[in-house]
């Protein structure tokens, strides 16, 4: 029989929780269905006999599926096979891409120079893979004059639609207008 398995395991300096499973011990049904170390199915067998199978072979018994009926038990080594779980988790982290959503904020009234420098801002980001989310904020009585600020929205838009496409219509939020726009894919 295995000793008791630490609760996480270490991959390249890294903590990664792996303890999610009942082995062994930690198992209290009467009755499981176990597949073998060959992933081989050996049938429903009282759990006694389960773990003698394990030990005889010198593996865990692992709770894999506590909900079927009756539940499914596994004989495995579970250090290796959390290890290799780790493994896979931080493959496919590696291989995930984060996409940030940088703001660019605007007015009803901004200046053209200004309007210019928002505009370099936002393909600066969209060419660097971000998502940029443009907020138009409405001041006091602008609120009345919501199709100004759906001007300069589109007038934006249209300016960076080389870089970036929107992926619906701006909305209106309280006194902000937003839109979020995506890089163009290449």
């Amino acid at each position: 029989m295995h000793t008791v398995l630490p609760y996480v395991f270490f991959l390249e300096g890294t903590a990664i929780a792996t303890k999610n499973h009942k082995i062994n011990e930690e198992i209290t049904e009467k009755e499981v269905r176990l597949v073998g170390v060959n992933q081989e199915a050996l049938g429903v067998m009282p759990l006694e006999r389960a773990r003698q199978y394990a030990m005889q072979n010198g593996v865990d018994l692992v709770l894999i599926a506590p909900t079927a009926t009756p539940p499914v038990c596994r004989a495995m080594d579970y250090g290796k096979y959390c290890f290799e779980q780790a493994k896979r988790e931080k493959e496919a982290k590696k291989k995930q891409q984060i996409i940030k959503i940088k703001e660019v904020q605007l007015s009803c009234r901004i200046d053209v120079h200004d309007f210019e420098t928002r505009v370099n801002q936002a393909k600066k980001f969209l060419a660097g893979g971000d998502k940029v989310k443009v907020v138009l904020r409405f001041k006091g009585r602008e609120m009345t004059h919501q199709d100004i600020g759906r001007e300069v929205i589109a007038r934006f838009m249209e300016a960076v639609s080389a870089e970036g496409t929107n992926d619906k219509a701006p909305s209106l939020d309280g006194r902000f207008m937003s839109v979020v726009l995506s890089p163009v894919k290449k």
